[in-house]
């Protein structure tokens, strides 16, 4: 099964699918027909993470894309940024300044190569018109919850001011421990919230995965509701598993969703489940819709 650091590293090393020449017959019947774009509700943005699709080009993903009502692709670097704007589509969680996903803020040893990451590519992500920009704590490597925050507060100051310039918000991510991502420090959100409170900036947020802290946590809204102010953007997909986000799994989107419209979020929500499902396009339409509420 293809999991998201390998994807990421693909991505990162420039090894990722390229367009291709009649791509878009990889496209369901349904979706040749060049219709109008689906009309979504309103109350949510969608999006789709780029690796769990890498099955497709990217002009198949935006394509479709567009067609089922999604406004962005998260996940997106700049070298294909021309390609979702050549669609209309917003890169609306910008990646590519990480080194990786356990080399992060909380070891100073990264801080150099980080700092100089994040300070190219934030100008750059403002210059495309795009807002958000994904960033990792790292793998603890036997380090203490304190010593984490002070080295990830150190580092990301030097950085923060570049940011509120261009009005770019850096978001962290949070992932289990328990299953996908071992050792890995921000595994849950009071860290990752004190993080936000000692940063101390608008700029700053919590990209609040909803399969990965239902996994290490659980309470998933209540936990919205009680502190959606530090949540940025969110991610989706089943649990167990990360497939599907439909009966076969724990969690009920509709409910969850229900809950991020509540606390007038206006940022957006992305797909980030790995398709199991013979139509996998197909699998993400049904996706989007049980998040249409």
């Amino acid at each position: 099964m293809p999991t998201r650091r390998k994807a990421l590293k693909t991505i990162l090393s420039g090894a990722a699918l390229a367009t291709a020449p009649g791509s878009l017959n990889a496209l369901p019947v349904d979706w040749k027909s060049g219709r109008q774009p689906l009309a979504r509700k309103g109350n949510i943005r969608h999006s789709v993470c780029r690796w769990c699709f890498n099955d497709f080009p990217l002009d198949t993903l935006c394509v479709f894309a567009r067609q089922i009502g999604l406004s962005g692709i998260d996940l997106v670097g700049p070298a294909d940024w021309p390609v979702l704007k050549a669609h209309g589509l917003d890169s609306s969680m910008c990646n590519g300044a990480e080194i990786n996903l356990v080399d992060g803020w909380n070891d100073p040893k990264f801080h150099e190569q980080l700092i100089r990451n994040y300070s190219e590519m934030i100008p750059l992500v403002a210059k495309a018109g795009y807002r958000n920009l994904i960033c990792f704590s790292g793998n603890r490597r036997g380090m203490d919850d304190e010593t984490g925050l002070k080295n990830c507060v150190e580092g990301l100051k030097k950085v923060m001011g570049l940011a509120e310039k261009h009005s770019v918000i850096l978001q962290i991510e949070v992932f289990n421990s328990k299953v996908n991502h071992p050792d890995y420090m921000a595994d849950n959100t009071p860290w990752t919230i004190e993080l936000c409170k000692r940063i101390g900036s608008e700029h700053f947020k919590i990209l609040y995965d909803i399969y990965h802290m239902q996994i290490n946590e659980g309470d998933v809204i209540r936990t919205i509701r009680d502190h959606h102010d530090y949540f940025g953007h969110y991610h989706t997909a089943g649990v167990p598993g990360r497939h599907e986000i439909d009966e076969s799994q724990e969690l009920y989107y509709p409910a969850i969703m229900r809950a991020i419209v509540d606390t007038g979020f206006k940022g957006y929500v992305a797909q980030e489940f790995i398709p199991v499902a013979g139509d996998k396009l197909a699998s993400l339409a049904a996706g989007v819709d049980i998040c249409d509420v």
